[in-house]
């Protein structure tokens, strides 16, 4: 069985490593130009993410995970009295790791294995060519290609009008298992450990009435820092933010996946998680057809499109409706948040789904 995957990012390595792992062959296609690994990114995975993701595809060393133990979220508007603490029993609610870090560890194990190849595309005309070859499936996880632009254009799609800034600040040295994020009027900023002397910064700005230089992004995070004594950051990295949800997840033999797929606001954190929980559907779906005896096909990707396309949508638009639910109490003074919490903020019930929602995503 052969498989050819496009794009050469964390969704990509991560899908060709579970499907080597069945013995399938993989060849990746990537362009010249790769990806920006800068050791300035992050994602955080979540527990039962990271389980899936150590048994199915790599085992991550213990040096490039780092426990999460405590999520607190504050509201510049309530003088950073803490709105939420979601904490379970002292158990790790997710882990903080670098993408350079993570893109090396899938990147060195693929090449080690007779069933995986990887080649460089430097013409565009080549992705035809491609689609011609003799692959049972092809996945496209690149969102700026040829067959993206021809095959996968219907999306329902949103503009923020928002800016993700991300830096690292190096720190004095503490007890660092807590990520916080503090709801500002210019937008969220979240500090994420990776370290007891790193943490990761995203600001998801609203740039539609004002442009943000570095150093109004550094002010900001140093007015809203919880308790770090920063010795200095790094490079800060920009990018706009927007979702879309693609409307029709396959073409013949050719399935969209990752961030082709869903693209979701950061303030969650959920962006790869949903791409991990695809991952796992996807080679369920693909390991029953093997045990079956079956050749691989484009069946699979309707299975795999009916299995989690209503999920996906629904799971978006949740992330969405948490935005908008802040961004609209931005305007009211943190009115909605006092009284919201007033019935919810202490709920045991409620923080447990929360919890549960953002450690398995919903399970429908």
């Amino acid at each position: 069985m052969n498989v050819c995957i496009i794009g050469d990012g964390l969704t990509s390595l991560s899908l060709a490593k579970n499907l080597i792992n069945k013995k399938i062959n993989v060849h990746i296609y990537y362009k010249r130009i790769v990806a920006n690994f800068s050791s300035n990114r992050t994602i955080g995975m979540s527990k039962n993410n990271l389980e899936f993701f150590e048994k199915h595809i790599i085992k991550l060393p213990k040096k490039i995970k780092w426990e999460i133990k405590r999520i607190e979220i504050y509201s510049e508007k309530l003088k950073k009295n803490k709105i939420l603490n979601f904490k379970n029993n002292n158990k790790n609610l997710f882990y903080m790791i670098k993408n350079d870090e993570l893109y090396r560890s899938l990147n060195n194990k693929l090449l080690k294995s007779k069933f995986f190849k990887k080649k460089i595309i430097k013409k565009k005309f080549l992705y035809e060519k491609l689609l011609k070859k003799k692959y049972d499936l092809i996945i496209n996880c690149d969102q700026n290609n040829p067959i993206s632009k021809k095959y996968f254009i219907q999306k329902i799609e949103k503009d923020y009008k928002n800016f993700a800034y991300t830096t690292i600040l190096e720190h004095d040295k503490l007890k660092n298992n807590s990520a916080i994020q503090v709801f500002t009027h210019q937008g969220p900023v979240a500090f994420l450990p990776i370290s007891n002397t790193k943490t990761s910064v995203v600001c998801s700005l609203d740039t539609s009435y004002k442009k943000y230089n570095d150093s109004e992004i550094l002010e900001l995070i140093k007015k809203h820092n919880p308790k770090f004594k920063i010795k200095k950051n790094f490079k800060l990295i920009s990018f706009a933010l927007k979702s879309s949800n693609l409307r029709k997840y396959y073409y013949e033999n050719i399935l969209a996946f990752g961030e082709l797929l869903h693209k979701i606001h950061p303030l969650a954190g959920q962006g790869f998680n949903m791409t991990i929980r695809d991952i796992k559907d996807l080679s369920e779906i693909i390991q029953n057809k093997i045990n079956l005896g079956l050749q691989l096909d484009s069946i699979i990707l309707e299975e795999f499109q009916n299995k989690t396309k209503n999920r996906n949508f629904i799971f978006s638009s949740g992330i969405d409706f948490i935005y908008e639910f802040f961004n609209f109490d931005k305007k009211n003074e943190g009115k909605i948040i006092n009284k919201f919490l007033q019935y919810f903020g202490t709920n045991k019930s409620f923080i447990s789904s929360i919890i549960k929602f953002a450690d398995k995503g919903l399970g429908i």
